[in-house]
């Protein structure tokens, strides 16, 4: 069964990480919370156990939605003597979106009156509505003229975690509070013996929230107590008692072996006695030390344990930041200084609230990350450690020379241009330079690993220099701008990889390849995907064709897929992640068939849905008999290989297309494209088979807007399919 986790924006791929780990079958991120594959104890588990969700909806009805009329009839098919039983109360929570319904209380009327007069008629009982405390809690969904009605399995929001009684001005959500510790590593952290510190805790739900983690309690068990989170007819109520007892034995354990490991300091009173409430209430009485400080006193005193200093941990904070907690750049400053004091060598996670009071810490951030404290944007920053050894200064960076300088700033320049719609869109490996400066010609990607703790690489690849161009100047410029990406990227050198130009037989080519067998993770959409930035001249997923498998991803529901030279298979990943039928995806090369079986494992992908066939592409094609609802092709310029034909795009992109085009089903899509710059489609022989579009303007991402020739792409379908139209 699939159901829906919603979650903070920001949040969702540790939600889904933790929703797999929880037993789920599958989770992969969306908007505002991840969607799962899972039974329904599944869903009851993560009611119980997700630290991070907000709501777990359980789906009971789908359908068209144009109005009102069509949602009290969808609403009123609903058979609700099956899910509510006589007496009880109903609330119905509505999100709405689109032109026809544009008022969600309205919505949520509407389904509450198809809700009452249908169990009147069926029992002679009228429900009552209870917003507060519901025996059942309806969720609504309609987007796209589609409804989605379900069951909140939590009976209400997730992160009310039972024990927050007193709060400060501005509290933090329990679950946003998760995920900073979840980003600072605090499991890994308490597990290797080390302590969690927050010099300005207010009421206490980040080291609340983090010795519970520690101790393994269940976030939902003093929330629910002894009673069920819903009184939904469906609910698994055996299941919940099961998973119940088990958690109140992991608890016990976990509390027995919990270390008072937990430092909590603030300048108000008033917050030290909420936040010593608040953990009595949790069942932390005496575990947390809390006291009352000035941030500017914070020294190395502050956290010990049996007369000694602790040499590792976490610390966590959440300074104030919006326009009623007045935030201050120096109490920011006052912040990374005192860390630094206190605990030079232990990992930060600080939620900030944005990057140029993140910037104020002083502190250099490993990964920073755009989290959402309720409807305020804020900049968290992961720090390891907080304050790096000193340099000797025989190994001091030597300054930036006037090249290497200028092409800093035009990185720089180029970041935050590209900052907005990276953040939005998820982006995490792009383009970051495309010879910007002429006389600096090399392309700089930048590769983040899909990891608890991202890792950031580079993929630097020289263009040819004009041969007038002398190759001591080459030489310079190049480790010029090298020096200057290693600077803004703050990366060592074994993490960039340079392929450089060398003179060779036949004039300029690549040379020889690193051979170090290091593959990397990232992550694009909703796929993970394997690369490998130093053996090849390609690193096995070309960036600028972002847009296109994306809509793969999306257009690929249900449909059998097809994929033609297929090359590593990240768009065949796409579409099966994006849920398609049946996918095929065929290429010459078997290394490169293998390395598309481990992007498919790396995303819970596999058995006879998913085939590989290693073959020329071309005379395949014209021997297959199956048919397609989705087809990408994107062949090679020219290739040649002692197993098949020689292969010119230019000449053989009719008779190609005419193959695949034969293979589609009624109404089904193919698209293709290549980055041959001189190539020209022939349009007067494609018209008499295909219709064709030409798509390249909606397929080039902003990374690439320099040189919009990267590729070329055109949709095409049956003209039979237009035709009947």
């Amino acid at each position: 069964m699939k159901f829906f986790a919603s979650c903070g924006k920001g949040l969702e791929y540790l939600l889904a990480d933790e929703l797999v780990a929880l037993g789920c079958a599958r989770a992969t991120a969306a908007m505002a919370g991840a969607n799962v594959e899972g039974t329904l104890l599944d869903a009851q588990r993560a009611v119980l156990w997700s630290r991070l969700a907000s709501r777990v909806l359980w789906p009971i009805a789908e359908f068209d939605c144009a109005d009102e009329h069509a949602l009290y009839a969808g609403a009123a098919a609903v058979d609700w003597p099956a899910h509510l039983a006589g007496g009880h109360t109903v609330a119905v929570d509505a999100h709405v979106s689109g032109d026809a319904l544009t008022h969600a209380r309205y919505a949520a009327q509407r389904v509450k009156d198809a809700v009452v007069d249908v169990m009147r008629a069926r029992t002679g009982a009228r429900p009552d509505v209870d917003v507060e405390a519901p025996d059942l809690r309806l969720n609504l969904v309609v987007r796209k003229g589609r409804a989605i009605l379900s069951i909140d399995l939590g009976g209400g929001p997730l992160h009310r975690r039972g024990w927050r009684q007193k709060q400060g001005e501005a509290p933090l959500k329990e679950n946003l509070a998760a995920a900073v510790l979840l980003r600072g590593q605090w499991p890994a952290v308490y597990a290797d013996g080390g302590a969690l510190l927050d010099p300005m805790c207010g009421s206490g739900t980040l080291l609340i929230e983090g010795a519970l983690m520690a101790a393994d309690v269940a976030p939902g068990l003093l929330r629910h107590g002894n009673a069920t989170p819903t009184r939904w007819r469906g609910f698994d109520v055996a299941g919940w008692d099961a998973l119940v007892d088990d958690a109140r034995r992991r608890e016990a354990a976990g509390m027995a072996a919990l270390r008072p490991v937990f430092f909590g300091r603030d300048l108000d009173p008033h917050a030290i006695r909420a936040a010593r409430d608040n953990a009595d209430l949790a069942g932390l009485a005496g575990v947390i030390d809390f006291g009352v400080a000035d941030i500017r006193a914070l020294d190395a005193g502050t956290v010990q344990h049996d007369g000694a200093t602790i040499a590792r941990g976490l610390a966590v904070c959440n300074p104030p930041y919006d326009a009623r907690l007045a935030a201050d750049p120096a109490l920011y400053r006052a912040l990374g200084d005192g860390l630094k004091r206190a605990v030079p060598q232990w990992r930060a996670s600080l939620l900030c609230g944005d990057a140029e009071l993140a910037f104020a810490t002083g502190l250099r951030a490993a990964k920073k990350y755009q989290l959402f404290n309720g409807a305020i944007e804020c900049t968290l920053i992961a720090v390891d450690p907080i304050a790096p050894p000193q340099r000797a200064v025989s190994e001091a960076t030597p300054a930036l020379s006037d090249g290497a300088q200028m092409v800093a700033n035009r990185l720089r320049r180029n970041l935050r241009k590209l900052k907005a719609w990276r953040e939005r869109e998820g982006v995490t490996c792009y383009r970051a330079y495309d010879a910007d400066l002429p006389e600096y010609a090399a392309a700089i990607d930048v590769y983040t690993t899909d990891a608890a703790a991202p890792v950031t690489w580079l993929h630097v690849q020289e263009y040819a220099a004009p041969a007038d161009i002398p190759e001591a100047v080459q030489r310079r410029r190049l480790n010029e701008l090298l020096a200057a990406a290693r600077d803004v990227f703050d990366v060592p050198r074994e993490r960039v990889a340079l392929k450089t130009r060398a003179k060779g037989k036949g004039g300029s080519k690549y040379g020889q390849m690193d051979a170090r067998g290091e593959l990397l993770t990232v992550r694009e959409g909703d796929a993970r995907l394997r690369v490998n930035l130093f053996d090849y001249l390609d690193t096995g997923l070309f960036l600028d064709h972002r847009p296109m498998r994306l809509r793969l991803a999306e257009e690929a529901g249900d449909a059998r897929f097809l994929n033609l030279f297929c090359y590593t298979g990240a768009a065949t990943v796409h579409a099966a992640v994006g849920g398609a039928r049946l996918t095929t995806s065929v290429d010459l090369s078997g290394t490169y068939l293998e390395w598309l079986a481990d992007n498919l494992r790396e995303n819970n992908v596999g058995g006879t849905k998913h085939r590989l066939v290693q073959a020329d592409a071309l005379a395949w094609l014209e021997a297959d008999t199956h048919e397609y609802d989705l087809v990408f092709c994107d062949p090679p310029t020219f290739s040649n290989s002692k197993r098949a034909s020689d292969f010119d795009v230019q000449a053989a992109h009719v008779r190609l297309l005419r193959a695949a085009v034969a293979r589609l089903s009624r109404d089904g899509v193919l698209y293709f494209s290549n980055n041959y710059r001189r190539f020209r489609l022939d349009e007067a022989a494609i018209a008499a088979f295909a219709r064709c579009e030409d798509i390249s303007p909606q397929t080039i991402p902003p990374d690439f807007e320099r040189d919009p020739r990267i590729h070329r792409c055109w949709r095409l379908q049956r003209l039979d399919a237009v035709r009947s139209g």
